[in-house]
């Protein structure tokens, strides 16, 4: 009797398995515009490495930053990152979801692009990167250029993002920029630049530098004593810019580096038109005009497999505004 019950109770497990595993639905996500609107919350917040830093470009509280991304972690069922004392980072399944939301996010605005060419129009999203230090450049009217990119294509949402070269370069080969604008000369195998101007580079010191009051009286090897500040791009460089200064400091961006020389404890190379109205007003002066000026050039890049009609747009009117043919 036992036995047969035993036997019994066996078949309905098994008749219940089959019928568990028949009626379970493979699992589904359908996207809301919800879901779109959180995702990118989620990349701002990646991107800014942080709540509070991302709150600005957000303008949003980290608190409620940090509901949204809880509720993206719900939707998902996954922890997308960790938070708290020790500081942002990802988890290995929101890395995931982080490179699937690039593509994802990349893809929509490439429809929408494609949506409005179809209708014989300029739509969608372009992600312009340029280096700090642009607004100064009155030879580089980068202003006149976007004011007539946006005559052409009102519908375009235009991002313009600030950033070291080397971040730029990255962002341009991970698909997050269409165009960059870079002094970088190393160009990747998969980018085309393309030539937009050159910018002079000037030597200065800042008010309480040893060598500011006798100017005359310096040289290549005097300055090569000081304590120099320079930019990390070209830390490992050939050209004058590069050696033969004492490195005691370095950094990315022109605004970081003139802090760095008004300080009057570091030499350092500018941008001229940046550096004149700190020399102006007898905050910074200019060391060896002649032996150590230089220019830099600057290239107007994008990726060989472009195809953002709008982007390709930007180009045409970067191109036209700041290469060399057209000044």
């Amino acid at each position: 009797m036992a036995q047969k019950t035993r036997e019994k109770y066996l078949c309905l497990m098994r008749h219940y398995d089959i019928y568990h595993c028949m009626s379970r639905k493979p699992w589904q996500f359908n996207f809301s515009p919800t879901d779109f609107r959180l995702l990118r919350v989620f990349q701002a917040v990646v991107r800014h490495e942080g709540f509070a830093a991302a709150q600005d470009t957000l303008g949003l509280s980290p608190g409620t930053i940090s509901n949204h991304i809880a509720h993206l972690e719900a939707r998902f069922g996954v922890r997308l990152c960790e938070r708290g004392r020790k500081g942002f980072s990802l988890t290995p399944d929101g890395v995931r979801i982080h490179e699937a939301a690039e593509n994802l996010l990349r893809s929509v605005e490439h429809f929408s692009g494609t949506i409005g060419s179809v209708r014989g129009e300029l739509t969608g999203t372009v992600h312009l990167g340029t280096v700090d230090a642009m607004y100064t450049n009155s030879e580089a009217s980068l202003d006149k250029a976007i004011a007539k990119f946006n005559t052409i294509a009102p519908k375009v949402v235009l991002h313009v993002e600030i950033a070291s070269p080397q971040d730029l370069m990255q962002r341009l080969l991970d698909g997050r920029h269409s165009l960059i604008i870079t002094p970088i000369e190393a160009i990747h195998p998969s980018v085309m630049p393309r030539l937009l101007f050159e910018e002079e580079q000037r030597l200065y010191c800042g008010r309480g530098h040893p060598l500011f009051q006798t100017p005359d009286l310096v040289s290549l090897e005097v300055v090569s004593r000081y304590p120099y500040a320079g930019r990390t791009y070209m830390q490992f460089g050939s050209h004058l810019r590069d050696q033969g200064f004492d490195w005691r400091a370095m950094t990315s961006h022109m605004e970081a580096l003139a802090i760095l020389i008004k300080s009057g404890r570091f030499l350092g190379f500018l941008p001229e038109h940046f550096a004149r109205s700190f020399v102006d007003r007898g905050e910074m002066q200019n060391l060896l005009p002649h032996d150590a000026t230089y220019f830099d050039s600057f290239h107007l890049a994008c990726r060989k497999d472009e195809r953002n009609r709008a982007a390709l747009a930007l180009s045409e009117c970067l191109i036209e505004s700041l290469a060399p043919s057209a000044n």
